[in-house]
Formats: structure tokens, C-alpha cells, sequence
């Protein structure tokens, strides 16, 4: 039995929508969030499909169908997806939507194939409000967490900020690990990027000094790093787990205001393993101050 699409080796039976339900502004949505709860139901809606039948043409168990419809479970694997996208007979766009290559590509290629198929980068945000209370809740079920910042005021450091409710707390029996990377406010990067934001460098460097002084108040309840980097900042990272939200610093904008990419982890996509290769290269060149 595969454990997340509950396959029971049923042969999968097609269902067929109109093609007009694959073109709806609704399921369109739904496709690109990946939300196959929201699909399946407007599955039902548009074909009267049972969760049975649901579950015949997708290759998986009615009661793994009724998780995925009542949001207590969700879809991550892609090979999960392909049969979903099959056994609903997806047409080519909204294949793509979902993030898989046409029914009718040439299956070959490798891992370039396997990364043309399934970007990594799943949706994009126009700023960080825009996905604020999904980078909160993931944090709240991560087991890990990783944020490169330039002073994390507003990430992280202070208790209004964006994740700090969510970090003195412990899953499963295991401690959250948060790792935090700050500009250091003795280098001239610093002085550089105060310049672009038309702030004086005391003022940045205070505002890191803070950071690191409000982080260090968790020291005690928390397994937490906090690291001094040297170069001019250039990447906002907030790594929760196997999923990354990437913003950009540049002259005259703060990394909040920049558009929020998500990028998850797949088997060969070289985003994910890159941001985070680089954010460990930076811990192991920089100074750990917490």
C-alpha cells in the first residue's frame, strides 16, 4: 500500500470533465495552490463523481479521498499528483497549472525532464503580508527553521513580529532548531546597505544589536544559533523545513517589500538545495553570537 495516495492496486477508471470546468477561474486557483481537496470537490460539483469513484480513477482508498476533501490530509508526492491528474483525464493547461509536464511530452530526460515537470518555485507573492500566515503556520509544524535576514527585527526578534508567537513551543517531542543569520554590524556590507536604504549605519547597526539581544532572551527555553555574516545582503530567507520563501534585498526596497517566491524541495531542483547550501556556507563563515 503506498502510504500517502492509500493505493490499492484498483485499475484506475478515467473520470471526464467538461472541458469548460477545467477553464473556471475556481479550479484554476485550486490547481495552481495544489489544493486537491478543492479539486476533488469540484470534481463532485461538475460530474456528480462519488468519493469512490474518486478514489477508483486516482489510485487511492475512498478514505484517503475523504482526508484529502476534509483538509485533514494533503497532497505532497508527484507521482501522487500524476495519478490524480490522470485518472481525472487533466487536460494539458491544467496539467501545467499543477505543475506536471503535458500528458503527450516525450517521457524522457532525466532529472532535466523531472525539473522542467515540477518547478519548484509553486507560487509567487507580491510581498511578504501577501503569505504571511502561511509562512506562520508552517513554522508552527516545523522541526526546523532558518532565516537569513539583516536585522530580523520584524521577522523575528520582536514578540509582534512575524514568527516569534511561533517559536517557544516543541512537536512531536522534538524541540523546533532555529537557526538565524544577521548582518554584522561591524562590517562595511553594513554601511553599504544602510546607504541603499537611506538609513544612517548606527541606526542598522543598533537594530541588529537589538535582534541579537532580544533573540538571546530565548537561549534558555529554545535551541537557537544566531550567526554574523559580512557580505552585502542580497537573498531573505525563511526555511521552514522542506519548503523556502525567497525575497530579495536591493537598493531602496527592505526584503519584506520584495515579491515572496515559495520553493519546495524536489528530487533534482536545484533552487532548494542551492539556498540552502548557501545558507549553510554562511553559518560556517560567520561568527556565531547566541
Amino acid at each position: 500500500m503506498d502510504i500517502e495516495g492509500g493505493t490499492v492496486g484498483t485499475p484506475l477508471a478515467p473520470i471526464e470533465l467538461p472541458g469548460w470546468a477545467w477553464e473556471r477561474a475556481e479550479v484554476r486557483q485550486a490547481l495552481r495552490a495544489r489544493d486537491m481537496g478543492a479539486v476533488f470537490r469540484y470534481v463532485q460539483q461538475y460530474t456528480g463523481a462519488s468519493q469512490a469513484r474518486i478514489a477508483a480513477a486516482a489510485g487511492m482508498t475512498q478514505a484517503r479521498v475523504n482526508e484529502i476533501i476534509n483538509a485533514r490530509r494533503e497532497v505532497s508526492r508527484l507521482d501522487v499528483y500524476e495519478r490524480i491528474a490522470d485518472g481525472l483525464r487533466m487536460p494539458d493547461d491544467a496539467r501545467h497549472l499543477l505543475g506536471l509536464a503535458a500528458s503527450r511530452e516525450r517521457r524522457s530526460g532525466g532529472a532535466a525532464f523531472d525539473l522542467v515537470a515540477f518547478p519548484e518555485v509553486v507560487r509567487v507573492y507580491a510581498a511578504q503580508s501577501s503569505v504571511a500566515e502561511e509562512i506562520q503556520q508552517q513554522a508552527r509544524e516545523a522541526r526546523e527553521l532558518d532565516v537569513l535576514a539583516v536585522r530580523g527585527l520584524g521577522l523575528i526578534a520582536l514578540n509582534d513580529s512575524l514568527l516569534r508567537a511561533c517559536l517557544p513551543r516543541a512537536q512531536d517531542g522534538n524541540a523546533l532548531r532555529v537557526r538565524i543569520a544577521l548582518l554584522d554590524p561591524d562590517c562595511d556590507a553594513l554601511v553599504r546597505r544602510a546607504a541603499e536604504i537611506g538609513e544612517s549605519a548606527e541606526s542598522l547597526a543598533g537594530g541588529v544589536r537589538l535582534a541579537e539581544a532580544r533573540l538571546k532572551e530565548l537561549a534558555g527555553a529554545l535551541d537557537i544559533g544566531v550567526w554574523r555574516y559580512q557580505t552585502l545582503p542580497t537573498w531573505r530567507l525563511i526555511r521552514t523545513d522542506s519548503t523556502l520563501f525567497v525575497g530579495a534585498f536591493d537598493a531602496g526596497w527592505e526584503g519584506h517589500e520584495s515579491a515572496t517566491y515559495k520553493v519546495m524541495a524536489t528530487s533534482h531542483g536545484p533552487l532548494f538545495r542551492g539556498f540552502r547550501r548557501m545558507f549553510e556556507a554562511i553559518l560556517a563563515d560567520g561568527r556565531r553570537t547566541v
